[in-house]
C-alpha cells in the first residue's frame, strides 16, 4: 500500500518514470508483474530482453571481426543460444567446433559450470526449476504438466505451475498445444539451447580432455541432439519461415502432431504444423545435415504415411502441403516429385 500511495500522491504528479530491471526472474515476476499490493496494475510497459536471433547473432559476430558462414553460426547458436554474454566468448580464427570446445568443455570455459550457477541466480528454490528442466531435456516432443511432475519428482500443487510460469517467462521453456488438442493437453518443451546442451553433453564430459567436442560432435547422440536443437531454432524463427513461404500476412497457428500408433496403425510425428486461415495446412519436415538432403524411397513413404495419418486422425478438410526445412536444401529426385511442395534452407532463417 505504501508504494501505491507514494506513487499516486507524489511521483505520478511529477512526471517521474520508474524503470525496474534485473536478472532475478522469480522476484520480478512475483513482486512486480504479479504483485497484488500497492503496485498492482501500475505497469505501463513490459520489455522482454530476448536473446539474439540468428541474423542478430551474425551481425554481432561480424562486429567482433568473426565472419563465419551460416552453417558455422547455427552450430554455435544451437549449443549456446543467442546470449550476447556467451557469444562474447567466441574467438576469431577458430571453427565453431573449436569454440564450443573451448567455451563449454575446457577447464576455464565460461559455460563449463554455468548451469549450476544460472538457475540459482535467477530463481528462489531453484532445485524445482532444475528438476523440471531435467525432465524436459529427456523428451523431444515435450511433456504435459503431469508428466513433468512425475518425471521430475515434483510435488503436485500450485507451486509447479509457478515454476513452469517462471521458466517460460524467463525463456527457458515454451508451451504449445498439439494440433486439435485442448488446454489440458498443453505440452512444455525445453527451448533454452545452453541448458539442453549442458544436460546432453557438458555435464557428463567435463573432464574428458581438450578435444571433447571434436570427438563428441561425430557421435550418433550428437546427431540426435542437432536434429532436436535445429527444430528449436526453426520454432524460434517462425516469422522468418512465414516470410519465406509468402504468408507473413496470413493468420496461422503453430503446433505439432503426434500419433503414437497401435498394433493396427503406424505412428506418425510431425515436427511443425502451420494451420493457416487461407485453408492450407503446412506439414514440416525439419532436417539438419551438413550437405544437401536427398529424399530416399523410405523417406518418401514415411512422409506419405504422415500426411495420411494426419488427415485421417484430424479429419481436416484443408489442403495439406509438405515443407522441408534443411540446412542446404534438397536434391530433387523421383521420390520428392509431387510430394515436397516447398523447400527452405538455413538462409531463410536469417
Amino acid at each position: 500500500m505504501v508504494e501505491g500511495l507514494l506513487w499516486t500522491s507524489w511521483a505520478e504528479t511529477r512526471n517521474i518514470v520508474v524503470v525496474i530491471c534485473g536478472s532475478a526472474a522469480s522476484w520480478m515476476i512475483q513482486k512486480i508483474v504479479n504483485d497484488r499490493g500497492g503496485l498492482h496494475n501500475r505497469i505501463t510497459k513490459r520489455v522482454f530482453l530476448d536473446p539474439f536471433t540468428l541474423s542478430e547473432t551474425e551481425t554481432y559476430l561480424q562486429s567482433h571481426n568473426i565472419f563465419y558462414d551460416r552453417y558455422q553460426i547455427v552450430q554455435i547458436y544451437m549449443a549456446i543460444g543467442g546470449i550476447p554474454h556467451y557469444l562474447n566468448e567466441v574467438k576469431a580464427g577458430k571453427s565453431a567446433t573449436q569454440n564450443i570446445n573451448d567455451i563449454c568443455f575446457s577447464k576455464n570455459g565460461l559455460l563449463r559450470d554455468e548451469f549450476s550457477r544460472l538457475y540459482a541466480a535467477l530463481f528462489a528454490n531453484a532445485e524445482n526449476h532444475i528438476a523440471a528442466v531435467r525432465a524436459l531435456a529427456q523428451s523431444r516432443q515435450g511433456l504435459t504438466r503431469g508428466a513433468i511432475v512425475k518425471n521430475g519428482g515434483l510435488a503436485e500443487g500450485g507451486n509447479t505451475s509457478k515454476v513452469l510460469e517462471e521458466l517460460e517467462q524467463s525463456g527457458f521453456i515454451s508451451s504449445y498445444y498439439p494440433f486439435g488438442k485442448r488446454k489440458k493437453d498443453m505440452l512444455y518443451r525445453l527451448t533454452d539451447e545452453y541448458s539442453l546442451f549442458y544436460l546432453r553433453f557438458i555435464e557428463h564430459h567435463k573432464d574428458s580432455g581438450n578435444e571433447t567436442w571434436n570427438q563428441l560432435s561425430q557421435t550418433q547422440s550428437a546427431k540426435v541432439w542437432s536434429g532436436y536443437a535445429y527444430e528449436n531454432t526453426c520454432l524460434k524463427h517462425l516469422p522468418n519461415i512465414k516470410k519465406a513461404l509468402g504468408i507473413s500476412g496470413v493468420y496461422t497457428q503453430a503446433s505439432t502432431f503426434l500419433f503414437k500408433g497401435n498394433e493396427e496403425e503406424k505412428g506418425a510425428q510431425i515436427d511443425l504444423v502451420l494451420d493457416r486461415n487461407d485453408r492450407i495446412i503446412n506439414l514440416f519436415e525439419i532436417k539438419f545435415y551438413n550437405t544437401e538432403f536427398t529424399l530416399s524411397e523410405a523417406d518418401a513413404k514415411a512422409l506419405r504415411n504422415q500426411m495420411w495419418t494426419f488427415k485421417e486422425k484430424t479429419k481436416t478438410k484443408k489442403h495439406l502441403m509438405i515443407v522441408l526445412v534443411s540446412t542446404f536444401g534438397m536434391e530433387h529426385n523421383k521420390h520428392s516429385l509431387g510430394l515436397v511442395e516447398k523447400i527452405l534452407t538455413l538462409d531463410d532463417l536469417f
